[in-house]
């Protein structure tokens, strides 16, 4: 996943400081260098600059062990919580959240006992 935001040093102290996302590489130097993170089974890459803003249609879906510890880490680090955990109908726990420049990214807790934990 490639993201253009429209600061970039804003938007790596937002997956890099306060959602702790890992480096798995950089490239380039200064301010415009690009950054790409782990992302589980994929990567983020943070890189170059937007011109305007975000499009609507792009949301991001990151699973995380324990959605209530990980909205009181996102509240200590100033992130723009949308909307507190809840257990949703399908039985995951969702929180939503915005980095800075609007993107909404969906954090996902998978119960133990969900179906996504099994494997046939």
């Amino acid at each position: 996943m490639l993201l253009r935001p429209t600061d970039p040093e804003r938007s790596r102290a937002f997956y890099g400081k306060a959602l702790g996302l890992e480096i798995y590489r950089e490239f380039g130097t200064g301010s415009e260098r690009g950054t790409v993170y782990f992302l589980g089974g994929g990567f983020l890459e943070v890189s170059g600059r937007a011109a305007g803003p975000p499009t609507e249609t792009l949301q991001l879906w990151l699973q995380v062990a324990d959605a209530a510890a990980a909205h009181q880490e996102l509240l200590a680090h100033g992130v723009e919580v949308l909307r507190a955990p809840v257990q949703e109908p399908w039985g995951l726990i969702e929180m939503w959240i915005a980095d800075p420049d609007g993107h909404r990214i969906v954090l996902t807790e998978v119960p133990a006992d969900h179906p996504l934990r099994y494997r046939p």
